[in-house]
This record gives structure tokens, C-alpha cells and sequence, in this order.
């Protein structure tokens, strides 16, 4: 998937319109844990507390001029693509349904309540949650927006521009970027963006290690559906690949790995002490896959995302009780 400079020019317009560029630091204390330079962007930053909240502006911003008439959204989410369209919607004035499983976040239930979105839970994970959506949307004449879009990814690669473009004139491009993968708009945000950057840095796909959907999709060459069973990093929770983002895990990735739980929420506290960032699990994933890669990778320039803040207070609690 590519754009052209002017798509690209436009989507930073309308992101830059609501929020600025997110910073992207070298922490000395990751560096010293890793034994590599590692530069950590800071999607947790973002007004949502998570990347997805760019690809939703420039999906809703498209939606508006191409199809006037529609008035009614519904999406499914675990809740920062949620938070996206509910923060997206209201700025064009929709009106917004979010479909979660139930058992799903607490506090990002209620982020998306506070946002004006209608939230409906129905069902035990995601792909379920996905499934209630599309009917309600058939049913109901709402738009469904769904969780792998063009849109959605040229949003999102506004964030991977910044990051290599600020290390381009910083003359410190990484030697490999580690990337998470949900559904998959973040990672091939990093690949359009990478092209664009004309930056040579190897793309890591991480997925959980109880949710391998994508994984055991780009060994098999074709959509492979997995269980999700992550208790921690539920944006990676991902029942059935989505069959185009996955041609652009198996063209781009230079691999891709798994992280358990336990490898997340050590990454978790590592982002704590170490930079004092709050990282849900899904935002930790890419550190925990530079951490058991650390020994190829030591001595070299790496990039992590901090991709979302949003996780429980309780469940931060149990994981800094971990350590």
C-alpha cells in the first residue's frame, strides 16, 4: 500500500488540525537495558492515549466528503480504534456505535462513553464484537468502518513519517523497527511510511503469543484463523486476519515474532521505570519483541512504538506487582 506526497501532505493536515506530531525520545536507560540505541515513539501521547486516533480523522474526514448523506457510524473495536471514531465522529458531527466484547476494558468503555459514542457489548472477543457490528450496520443503514482501510492507514502513517523523518535529519535512521500487529493498519502504516522516507530500516511484525493469527498466517502464505486467548495485550487480540493487511506483513516484514504475556508485562514496567510512560499491553509489544531480540540486535540503532497508554488502573497495578 502506498500514497502519493500529496496524499500524505493532506492527512497530516487534516491529523496536524487536531493534534500536534508526537515526540519520539532515545531513552539512555532502555539503551543500557537492551545494550542498543533505542528510540521509543510515543503514540501514547496522542489525544486518544493511542495511534489509532489519526487513522480515524482521515477516515471520517474522506467519509464526509464522498458520501454526505451518511449520518450513522458503527465499528468494532477493544477500544482505541473506538476512541478514534468517537473523537472523529463528533468533530463531524455523526453519530457514532461501538461494538466491544463483553469483559472488555473498564476505563476504555468509558473513555468512549464520555465521547458520545452509543456502546453496545455483545459476544467473547473481538472477531464476535466485529460479526454484531456488520449485522447492526445491515440492519440498522449505519456505515460500518472497519478495522483495515486504506484511510485508516494513511492516518496512521503520519505517525511513522514524523518518526523517520525526525531520525533521518537526527542521522540515526534504525536498523530495525518493531512494529505490533492488531489487525494491521499500524504495520502497514510503517511500510507506506518507510518508502515514502526512502529509509532502508527492517519492519519486525510482533504478535502475542496467545493470539498468533497473523503469524501463523504469514508462514502459511493465507489467511490462517488462530484463538485469542492475551489477557494483557487485548489490541493484539486478533481471532481472523484481514486477508490484505497480511499481503502486507508477508512483502514487507522482515519477520515476524511473538511475545507471551509475561514478556509484555515486563515491558510494561520496563517503559515505567525507565521512561516513566504509562504503556498499555499492545503499547509494550514492540519493546518486549526488542528485548528477546536484544542479542542480534545489540550495538544497533532500534525503534520501538509506544502505540497506546490505555490500560486499567487495576491491571497496571497487578503487572508493576509483578516485578
Amino acid at each position: 500500500m502506498r500514497f502519493t506526497p500529496g496524499e500524505i501532505a493532506e492527512a497530516q493536515r487534516i491529523v496536524y488540525d487536531t493534534m500536534p506530531p508526537t515526540p519520539q525520545y532515545a531513552w539512555p536507560l532502555l539503551a543500557r537495558r537492551l545494550g542498543c540505541r533505542v528510540w521509543a515513539k510515543h503514540e501514547n501521547h496522542t489525544p486518544a492515549g493511542a495511534f489509532k486516533m489519526r487513522g480515524g480523522l482521515i477516515y471520517m474526514a474522506t467519509l464526509r466528503r464522498e458520501q454526505p448523506q451518511v449520518q450513522r457510524v458503527i465499528s468494532a473495536t477493544r477500544g482505541n480504534h473506538g476512541q478514534s471514531i468517537g473523537i472523529a465522529a463528533a468533530r463531524h458531527g455523526l453519530q457514532a456505535t461501538i461494538v466491544v466484547p463483553h469483559g472488555n476494558s473498564v476505563e476504555k468503555n468509558a473513555a468512549m462513553r464520555a465521547l458520545g459514542v452509543e456502546l453496545v457489548e455483545h459476544g467473547d472477543d473481538f472477531q464476535a464484537a466485529a460479526d454484531h457490528a456488520r449485522q447492526l450496520a445491515a440492519n440498522e443503514g449505519m456505515h460500518m468502518i472497519p478495522s483495515f482501510a486504506r484511510d485508516l492507514v494513511l492516518g496512521v502513517s503520519s505517525y511513522w513519517i514524523e518518526f523517520f523523518e525526525h531520525l533521518k535529519q537526527a542521522g540515526d535512521v534504525p536498523d530495525v523497527v518493531f512494529v505490533p500487529i492488531g489487525m494491521g493498519s499500524g504495520f502497514a502504516a510503517a511500510a507506506a511510511a518507510r518508502a515514502h522516507c526512502n529509509v532502508a530500516t527492517r519492519l519486525v511484525g510482533v504478535v502475542s503469543a496467545h493470539a498468533t493469527a497473523y503469524l501463523d498466517s504469514w508462514r502459511a502464505g493465507h489467511v490462517v484463523p488462530s484463538p485469542a486467548s492475551t489477557v494483557l495485550a487485548d489490541g493484539m487480540a486478533c481471532r481472523v486476519p484481514d486477508a490484505e493487511a497480511l499481503s502486507i506483513v508477508q512483502r514487507e516484514a522482515e519477520e515476524v515474532i511473538a511475545v507471551t504475556d509475561e514478556e509484555v508485562a515486563h515491558a510494561m514496567r520496563a517503559l515505567y521505570t525507565d521512561t516513566h510512560n504509562l504503556a498499555e499491553g499492545a503499547g509494550a509489544a514492540a519493546l518486549a519483541g526488542a528485548w528477546q531480540q536484544r542479542e542480534r540486535w545489540k550495538g544497533q540503532s532500534v525503534g520501538v512504538t509506544v502505540s497506546g497508554g490505555n490500560v486499567d488502573a487495576p491491571v497496571f497495578a497487578k503487572v508493576l506487582q509483578g516485578a
